[in-house]
């Protein structure tokens, strides 16, 4: 087929980001995050301190494990007592806002970017995505851009998270729904 009768042309398919941006997002990937990515489990105040010096803002008693991958430091916010378990990976060319007293366990992807698959050269576009506080997402979920998780949520284990969540809900699936109220026992 000759490139002529394409209807998708992903040659024209780029995003105009600043000099000042490539530069940025170079340093990051080719000099800190080889180095960030390496360090071993007891190094997370290490890791948060090469976080906060890219710009992200990181709250009181977060512990980040090894193998986080981060695209963008500057876009993320994480709140007091937050853990980012290992290999968790946060594709944020949006801002990730992750509240107090969360935990996002091993293997989650955040995923803040996709592609405008109605446009002929697939531009890249990109949503914020936001978490409560008192949240769990377990292990391999993955959530879509634009989606928010509200207060107390429980998101099951490998679910696809493609709309937001209620408050004090327990969520699962593909795609992921409310499935029960999230109540607490009180000790």
């Amino acid at each position: 087929m000759n490139k002529n009768n394409y209807i998708i042309d992903l040659t024209k398919s780029n995003s105009s980001w600043p000099f000042s941006f490539k530069m940025k997002r170079a340093f990051w990937q080719y000099f800190l995050n080889p180095f960030f990515l390496i360090l071993p489990k007891s190094a997370s105040d290490l890791r948060i301190l090469i976080l906060k010096l890219m710009g992200a803002k990181i709250g009181n008693v977060c512990l980040i494990e090894p193998g986080v991958n981060i695209l963008m430091p500057w876009n993320l916010e994480l709140g007091d007592y937050v853990a980012l378990g290992r290999d968790v990976e946060i594709y944020n060319y949006a801002l990730v806002k992750i509240n107090d007293m969360t935990v996002i366990s091993q293997r989650c992807f955040l995923c803040t970017g996709s592609h405008d698959y109605s446009h002929p050269h697939m531009q890249l576009i990109w949503k914020p995505i936001t978490i409560g506080s008192e949240c769990w997402v377990a292990a391999e979920a993955f959530l879509s851009p634009g989606v928010n998780i509200g207060n107390g949520v429980v998101i099951g284990a490998r679910s696809v998270v493609t709309k937001d969540m209620p408050d004090w809900m327990v969520c699962a699936g593909n795609p992921c729904k409310p499935i029960k109220i999230r109540s607490i026992k009180l000790i």
